[in-house]
Formats: structure tokens, C-alpha cells, sequence
């Protein structure tokens, strides 16, 4: 053994640590003996770390202690030595005020994770919504060997004899009632059957969109997006991935050569053929940015513009992820897409895309040819550009009303989530159906955090008029299972002095969806005399994460990072610590 704490020996992170023969290797061998190690697993194996985002507070994780334990046993088996450590989970549905202001925070603490522990590859458990971008976000900064494993999504929900998807029914359960159409008792039934297994939901929301492109940009196992969390074939799943994780120890892939820019090209294909999250933008981006992939939002545009789409599945469509895990999941989708692919890209498994593509689905009703979309190239996600949003906002079409893509209307601002949910219900609240409705200070910076709110509900009065949808605008986003004429993202946001700051009620707003346009019909000279009077809110905290937070995050069409964590930091093993 050598005395060089502070430099890798030979191939593998973790001899920086254990193969030394003064007392820093001592230190590190002594404890691990404590855990039973011998001196077996000193003899050269491979340390592969298990990050989990498992937590009693991520009910969409909760399969993730079982899981690690088959990704050990895959790691045995394969000859290395496992090492599971908790990652800071994201839970969507409890996390307040977002779980998206902590994305960067678990992304953060992952990359700090894996670069300062003797890890030589490293298995990323993940599910809910954003623990997947997040763990990819770190990994692919600190850019040891990486391989991720989704939770997979729960069964579908059963309500009296018919399928419910989490989320998208849920908006439309909760209108109902709100406008009486169903009863207390109705929506407490309801409640209790949506959810019936462990796993992330079951629509195309963020969480299944988020696994859907981990496997595209191939960084999961073929496989890995589809299956139900409480399929025994996710279990096998989850020891080979273990095993593959020893393999790529030694031999790779990094994620610096998988992430590349045709796999960020394949990933926006598979998300317009998906009708994935608008939240996919954001990921995306900021993903991308960490690898030093210039990934724009005209990018993801014209995605969208070419790419038709293809799989039938809530809210743009009929079925769940069940059906289409049993169809083929990704791996039928890649059959399909196959002309619009680059396949012959490095992935996780080894190999290339190519050798990621599947059968034909076994259900084409589910997964459709692209001489038979569900919807025709057009319908994902658009950008859209103004002097409402000079650096952006997006729009999700297949969940929009037709009708409403091209619309001129008046706007009704509110400055606040909590100013609009006050004045929702009044019967007085001046609002028809041609209303714009717009609720500003819920970006990165306003919120802070960015939540998903601007998926608004609807004025009591309209949905007693019998009123189901409205442009809604906001710096907000919105759940990838919500539907509705919904622009979000608006960039810059009000809190840091955008256009939405701006925007009175009263004036008129068009939103021209195929030409891609957002603008308020104020002149500039008007507008500047409102921007000199404009002053900024204060922050929303002097201390901690969120003050760093909102000092250093990026805007919307940057991914909403935090400045300093764009780009890579390597893995370098850190100065010995003692």
C-alpha cells in the first residue's frame, strides 16, 4: 500500500482512501471494518455508492428501501462493494413552498456527496419529481460514473368501474366540486382509491416525463421509466443496474459522455412524443448546463414543431403509465421514433441507443406510428416570445383549449397566489370568460421557488356558467398532470423587474399560440413611465438556503440554477482529513 491519501491509485476514486498505508487509509479501513468489511473488500473492488432519495415524507419513493437492497445484491454479485447514503428527497406533494426551490440544494449535496466519499460509480434511486433531475444535475457536475433508477409509477387509480390518474383527475374532481357537481363524500371516495401502491404518479406528469427522458438521454437501463414501482421486474431491474454500476466503475461511461448534445436532442423528441411536463424545460435546461450542452428553449421549440404526438396517455390523452409499460414503455417509443433519432449514442447500458430500441408496441392504440399520432406535430410544448416575456415563456398545446391559442383579452392581475385565491369565489370578481387572468410574484425569485400554481382554478362564477378553461399567465409553473391554457415561465419574472410587473388590469393581452407570441397592447412609452416607477419586493429571507437561493438563481429560460453550480466540478478526491 502506498501513502498517497490525497491522489487516486490505479483506475478506481475509492484507493485514494483505503489503499494507504499510513494512518488516513488506516482510519478509513478501521471504521468500515466496523460494518463488518474485511479484508475482502480492500482488495482492489469497486465502491459503489447507493444515493437515496428514500424518505417516509416521498410516499412516490417509498419502494426505494426494497430497491436498494436488490441494487446491492446486483453489486455483490458483480464483485464490488455497496455503500448506500441518504440524498436529500423531494417530496412534491408535502415540500413547502416547492419542492422545486430545493432542487439545487439535493443537487448540490449530491455532487459534495459523491466527489468527498470513496465512491468509484454510483446507483442514483430517484422518483418523485424532482429527484430525478436533481440527482442527474449532480451527478453529471461531480461526473463519476453514474446510473440512475426511477422509483417506476404506482398503479393506476380505480374510481367507481373507470381508470384516474393522479393530478390530472385531481383538477378536474376538485373543479367539480367547487362547482357543486359532485358532493364531499364523492371526492373523500375518490381520495381514497387514486393512490393505491407505492410509486410516483401515473400520468405523463413531471415525474414519469423526468423518467422517460432519463432512459432517452441514456442514463437508465432500457426499461427502467415504464414499469409499475411494484412490478418483480422492476426488482431485476434493480440488481442488474447494481451490477452495471461495478462494470462502469471501471470502464465507464461518465455522464460528460453520455449527456452529450445529440442525447439532449433524443431527450426533446422522446418529450414531445411523450406530451411531457412543461417542467421538463426547466430540467432540461439546467441539466444541459451542467455538461456544457448549449440547449436553448428554440431547441425544445422546434421539438416540438416536428416531433407529433404519439403516446396516448393523461392529461393530453386516454391511458396511464400501466398501459404503457405494457405496450413496450421507452423502449417501443424508440421503435417508433426510430427516424428521429440519433441511436448510435453512448448509454449507460453499455452500448448505444440503437441497442436500447424495442419491439413495435405490443399495444398500438397506446404508443401510435407516426403515420397515426394521437395529435399531429404541433402540439408539445411552444415557446413563446413578447414584450409580456422578451426571454420566453412556454405553453403546453395538446393540454390547451384549441380555441383559446389565438386570444385577445383583458387582463385581471393579481399580484400574489394568495391575492388571487382570496377573490376566486367572489361573486362580484370582475371576470368573463374573454378574461386574461394573471398572477405574478410566483417565479424562481417572487415565490420564491417557482411552485406549481399557475395552473389557476377557475372564478366559482365561471364554472357555475359552465366555463372550463381560460388563459391563465403567470411566472409560475404548473404540475405536468394539469391541462388548461396555461402560459408559465414568463421570463424575466415580476420580482426582478420583467414585463409582468408591468401589466395592469384592464389592459389588453394576446396570446397568439402559432405565431408564438405573448404581448401586452401597451406602448413603450407607457411602459417605461410604469418600469421607472416599478419597485422591486423584498426578499423573501435573510438567512439560510433561501436567501442563497434567491441571491444566485437563474432565471426560467436558464433552468433556474443557481449561478455558481453551472458547469462541472470534477471528482477529483479532496485533501485528506487528517
Amino acid at each position: 500500500m502506498s501513502d498517497e491519501p490525497e491522489e487516486a491509485v490505479g483506475r478506481l476514486r475509492s484507493r485514494a482512501w483505503v489503499s494507504s498505508s499510513g494512518k488516513n487509509g488506516f482510519i478509513a479501513r478501521h471504521h468500515l471494518r466496523a460494518a463488518g468489511f474485511s479484508d475482502v473488500q480492500f482488495d482492489g473492488r469497486p465502491f459503489v455508492g447507493i444515493a437515496t432519495t428514500w424518505s417516509e415524507m416521498t410516499p412516490c419513493n417509498l419502494n426505494l428501501r426494497p430497491l436498494a437492497e436488490h441494487v446491492r445484491r446486483g453489486v455483490l454479485q458483480a464483485g464490488g462493494v455497496p455503500l448506500e447514503f441518504p440524498v436529500m428527497s423531494l417530496s412534491e406533494p408535502l415540500l413547502r413552498p416547492t419542492s422545486m426551490l430545493y432542487r439545487n440544494l439535493t443537487a448540490m449535496e449530491l455532487e459534495e456527496q459523491v466527489r468527498a466519499q470513496p465512491v468509484d460509480a454510483v446507483v442514483l434511486l430517484t422518483g418523485c419529481d424532482k429527484t430525478t433531475p436533481a440527482a442527474l444535475m449532480g451527478a453529471a457536475s461531480v461526473d463519476v460514473p453514474a446510473i440512475c433508477l426511477p422509483s417506476g409509477p404506482m398503479l393506476n387509480g380505480k374510481y367507481r368501474g373507470r381508470d384516474v390518474g393522479s393530478g390530472t383527475d385531481i383538477w378536474r374532481m376538485s373543479e367539480d366540486l367547487r362547482a357543486g357537481l359532485i358532493g364531499p363524500d364523492d371526492f373523500a371516495e375518490f381520495e381514497s382509491c387514486l393512490n393505491r401502491s407505492a410509486g410516483h404518479c401515473m400520468t405523463m406528469g413531471t415525474a414519469s416525463t423526468m423518467s422517460c427522458l432519463a432512459e432517452a438521454l441514456g442514463m437508465t437501463l432500457p426499461g427502467a421509466a415504464a414499469l409499475p414501482a411494484v412490478d418483480s421486474r422492476r426488482a431485476v431491474l434493480a440488481e442488474l443496474t447494481g451490477a452495471r454500476a461495478v462494470a462502469m466503475a471501471t470502464a465507464g461511461p461518465r455522464p460528460s459522455q453520455v449527456l452529450t448534445a445529440a442525447a439532449f436532442r433524443n431527450a426533446l423528441t422522446v418529450l414531445a412524443a411523450i406530451g411531457g411536463s412543461t417542467n421538463a424545460v426547466l430540467h432540461l435546461l439546467a441539466l444541459a448546463r451542467r455538461v456544457g450542452v448549449p440547449l436553448t428553449l428554440d431547441d425544445i421549440d422546434a421539438a416540438g414543431r416536428r416531433i407529433p404526438l404519439l403516446v396516448d396517455l393523461m392529461p393530453s390523452g386516454r391511458f396511464l403509465m400501466e398501459e404503457f409499460a405494457y405496450a413496450g414503455g421507452v423502449p417501443a417509443l424508440l421503435h417508433q421514433l426510430a427516424p428521429h433519432l440519433e441511436l448510435d449514442v453512448p448509454t449507460v447500458a453499455g452500448g448505444t441507443l440503437r441497442e436500447a430500441v424495442g419491439p413495435a408496441p405490443s399495444d398500438p392504440g397506446v404508443v401510435r406510428p407516426l403515420t397515426d399520432p394521437v395529435l399531429p406535430a404541433g402540439a408539445a410544448i411552444a415557446v413563446l416570445r413578447g414584450n409580456l416575456a422578451p426571454r420566453g415563456a412556454v405553453i403546453k398545446v395538446s393540454a390547451a383549449t384549441p380555441s383559446l391559442l389565438r386570444h385577445t383579452g383583458p387582463a385581471l392581475v393579481f399580484d400574489s397566489l394568495a391575492d388571487y385565491l382570496a377573490r376566486a369565489d367572489d361573486p362580484e370578481l370582475p371576470v368573463d370568460a374573454d378574461t386574461v387572468l394573471v398572477v405574478r410574484n410566483a417565479g424562481p425569485v417572487g415565490y420564491p421557488g417557482m411552485p406549481e400554481v399557475g395552473n389557476l382554478p377557475l372564478p366559482a362564477r365561471l364554472l357555475a356558467a359552465g366555463v372550463t378553461d381560460m388563459v391563465r399567465i403567470s411566472d409560475a409553473r404548473m404540475s405536468g398532470t394539469a391541462f388548461g391554457a396555461v402560459v408559465l415561465h414568463v421570463a424575466p419574472e415580476a420580482a426582478v423587474g420583467g414585463p409582468l410587473a408591468l401589466l395592469r388590469t384592464g389592459d389588453q393581452v394576446t396570446l397568439d399560440v402559432p405565431d408564438r407570441r405573448l404581448d401586452m397592447l401597451v406602448d413603450d412609452q407607457e411602459l417605461a413611465r410604469r418600469a421607472a416607477a416599478w419597485a422591486p419586493p423584498p426578499l423573501a429571507a435573510d438567512r439560510g438556503w433561501v436567501r442563497l437561493y434567491t441571491e444566485h438563481v437563474l432565471q426560467a429560460d436558464e433552468g433556474a440554477d443557481l449561478d455558481f453550480l453551472v458547469g462541472a466540478s470534477g471528482d477529483q478526491p479532496p485533501k485528506a482529513a487528517f
